[in-house]
């Protein structure tokens, strides 16, 4: 078999496509076809990395040449395409390239020039090919949905999320900001009988307070200055589908008696509306906010909270998770490598310690953002620890100057680590009094950790 990368020539021009395959066949395999029908078997049938197709002279050549590469694009073909012809308008050589085509190429033929072409386009594709098995990899072993984690903490999260997805009750996802809760979320809906419906997400903290209502529960025409159309809101929306309404605790009151109402009575009148209408949706909601301390306030109302509240979902910190950050590291790279066609950098060992090191205070988003931007600032195809920025870089080890001595005999460094930190858990907990929010606060940790850990060490 060989060896070379695989190209083909399309051209109703016998001479021109002969002379073509044979300044290139020492260093392609070389296929030929002399029509559109002969372009679209090749590309199903004989894996190729590129094809040369080239395009007749006129608005019908256009169109052709932009239906099979809509045809490429939905079969799901990775091959790169490079359009030749002897068109010089910048118009049609514009629409060519927002179809999908890799390259358009003037006629007459340089061979030399196309064959320098190829040779870019085929080292792309190949890491754009070599990128994506490593991502279906990581995912193939370790993921749902967008989810991705192999520890046993986020094997648990996957677990809740394949049980819950089966049944219509109320799920409420807890966690600090940046773990994922709305990649949890679309889990669930994807994972649900309701997945062909749609999926409806709101992020009540981001929309207006004075627009949230008209959002949520939609208008009609006139009901206010503005309104000049009716319009679906976006509970209406997810009918038969799902509602994903994140941080719910911003919500105000006379918000929550609203929605309250709809998820007892399944029905909602729009804004300036007096028809009321059936609405079946699943609802998922999240928060960073401690819910209870709200209800104990009396800022959250406590028959919404026991509405939402049926079944929680907890989704740990990054720190909490520590053995999942060189997959989640691995991944972003690969997937920010790709989109910048870049060859797959790689962390080497040194960097990534120091990443499992760090404390992520913004979680899985400040771990994919760091390696966006260090995908794209480090030359080389190793990123190292000088690479980092230097509050990653500068999370070190402790050394025994600052205190700390390892017994000739080893220690258990989980066991060190646990004991150490229900030690200072316990002594928050009597300084407050048992008063997990105090506590919490003593600590610096947010209340959804605080009740995490007390659950951890049954305290």
């Amino acid at each position: 078999m060989s060896s070379k990368p695989k190209i083909a020539i399309v051209d109703d021009d016998v001479s021109l496509r002969s002379k073509i395959a044979s300044a290139l066949r020492s260093h392609f395999e070389v296929l030929e076809g002399k029509n559109y029908e002969d372009a679209y078997k090749l590309l199903q049938e004989s894996e190729l990395d590129v094809l040369l197709l080239a395009m007749p002279i006129g608005s019908g050549g256009v169109k052709e040449c932009v239906h099979l590469l809509d045809r490429l694009t939905s079969g799901n073909i990775d091959t790169l395409v490079i359009v030749l012809s002897s068109d010089e308008t910048k118009s049609t050589a514009l629409k060519v390239i927002d179809a999908g085509s890799y390259d358009y190429f003037i006629k007459p033929i340089d061979t030399d020039v196309l064959r320098h072409l190829l040779e870019r386009a085929v080292e792309k594709l190949h890491i754009q090919r070599e990128n994506r098995i490593l991502r279906e990899e990581i995912t193939r072993k370790n993921s749902l949905g967008d989810l991705i984690g192999a520890t046993d903490a986020m094997r648990h999260v996957f677990d809740s999320i394949k049980r819950m997805a089966r049944a219509s009750t109320n799920v409420i996802i807890r966690g600090e900001s940046g773990v994922g809760k709305e990649l949890v979320a679309r889990a669930l809906h994807e994972e649900s009988p309701r997945r062909n419906r749609s999926f409806i997400s709101v992020n009540c903290a981001a929309l207006p307070e004075g627009l949230i209502e008209a959002e949520l529960f939609g208008y009609e025409r006139g009901a206010f200055t503005g309104a000049v159309a009716t319009k679906e809101g976006r509970i209406e929306l997810a009918h038969q589908g799902t509602l994903f309404l994140d941080e719910i605790a911003t919500l105000t009151p006379p918000l929550q008696s609203k929605l309250l109402r709809v998820l007892e009575d399944r029905s909602l009148t729009r804004l300036g509306g007096k028809k009321s209408m059936k609405v079946d949706f699943r609802l998922v909601s999240a928060t960073n906010e401690d819910l209870e301390e709200m209800v104990r306030q009396g800022t959250f109302r406590e028959d919404l909270y026991y509405r939402i509240h049926v079944v929680p979902i907890f989704v740990p910190s990054l720190r909490e998770r520590v053995e999942d950050i060189p997959v989640l590291a691995q991944y972003f790279a690969s997937v920010y490598c790709a989109a910048n066609g870049f060859p797959l950098k790689q962390i080497d060992d040194e960097a990534m310690s120091a990443l499992k090191r760090y404390a992520w205070p913004g979680n899985v988003r400040e771990l994919e953002n760091a390696l966006q931007r260090l995908v794209i600032m480090t030359d080389g195809d190793v990123i190292t620890l000088k690479d980092l920025p230097a509050d990653m870089s500068q999370s070190g080890p402790r050394h025994s100057r600052n205190g700390f001595r390892i017994p000739a005999s080893g220690i258990h460094l989980d066991k060190e680590i646990e004991a150490f930190e229900k030690r200072w858990l316990q002594e928050a907990l009597e300084h407050a009094k048992q008063n997990k929010t105090e506590a919490s606060h003593l600590l610096g940790v947010d209340r959804n950790r605080m009740n995490y850990l007390c659950r951890k060490y049954n305290l």
